[in-house]
């Protein structure tokens, strides 16, 4: 499950809106929560390294159109609760459609889409995992859930990210071309 939120999480910064403050950006001075902040300026900068082949160059011009890729990951269960609250507050108050969900015992992951300027865009990814790694493997003994909030804004075109997801995940393109 975690290598599928880990690939879900790459394919995903390789795309996104505008640098704006987020509802989520209060996380990021909590001690107790493990953030990366990605904005325009280093996505404009990232665009113009060359290299890594064709697949290469498709992330690279995917990134173009990015705004801002945010990631809040915490094991405080206070803290996972107050994300899981905003992160109910925000769906309730923006326009934001469900792609997905997966439950995979104990771990939850839903998927959210804005719709961009046509029905192959979107302007706003939200993935939001919660109860990750609640026991380990062999194990019965409970270590801390884990909460993840994935933000990602920006043009972000589901026929290039369907493309190399599919290369990745053979049958996950589906489910974008759904949306």
């Amino acid at each position: 499950m975690k290598k599928l939120i880990v690939l879900l999480a790459v394919t995903l910064i390789s795309f996104g809106t505008y640098a704006q403050n987020s509802i989520f950006d209060k996380f990021e001075e909590m001690d107790e929560v493990s953030s990366v902040i990605v904005n325009k300026e280093a996505f404009r900068m990232l665009a113009k390294f060359k290299g890594g082949g064709e697949e290469g160059q498709e992330y690279f011009d995917m990134v173009k159109g990015l705004s801002s890729f945010r990631v809040f990951t915490t094991e405080n269960p206070a803290i996972a609760q107050d994300m899981n609250a905003i992160v109910s507050k925000y769906l309730k108050s923006s326009k934001l459609i469900e792609l997905m969900r997966v439950k995979d015992e104990d771990t939850n992951v839903k998927i959210y889409v804005r719709q961009g300027k046509d029905e192959d865009h979107v302007s706003e990814l939200l993935m939001f995992v919660s109860g990750a790694g609640k026991y380990t493997k062999n194990s019965d003994s409970p270590v801390k859930a884990e909460s993840v909030i994935l933000s990602l804004t920006g043009e972000i075109d589901l026929n290039k990210i369907s493309e190399l997801t599919e290369s990745h995940v053979p049958g996950s393109s589906k489910h974008l071309k759904k949306q």
